[in-house]
């Protein structure tokens, strides 16, 4: 299942975020993950300009989950939800 991560800081993702997308910290990325991903999910990690996204996704990535960083939010063209 895809799923979409905001790294991005709290009061930034209530402002606008991918529609579904989860916000975690990327502080406490490894141990929250496991809460709500699968190792067969893809994740899709995202922050502000794709710096926490990257490095997210090489952590999640070493721990053996499908994560890919699409960078910052601003790439993404949809409607936000807030």
């Amino acid at each position: 299942m895809k799923k979409y991560i905001d790294l991005r800081e709290r009061n930034d993702y209530d402002s606008g975020h991918v529609p579904g997308a989860y916000h975690l910290d990327l502080n406490r990325l490894s141990i929250d993950i496991t809460t709500i991903a699968d190792l067969e999910d893809e994740l899709l990690l995202y922050c502000y300009s794709g710096n926490r996204s990257g490095l997210g996704a090489s952590l999640l990535q070493e721990m053996g989950y499908n994560a890919k960083s699409i960078g910052g939010i601003s790439r993404y063209k949809g409607e936000l939800e807030c």
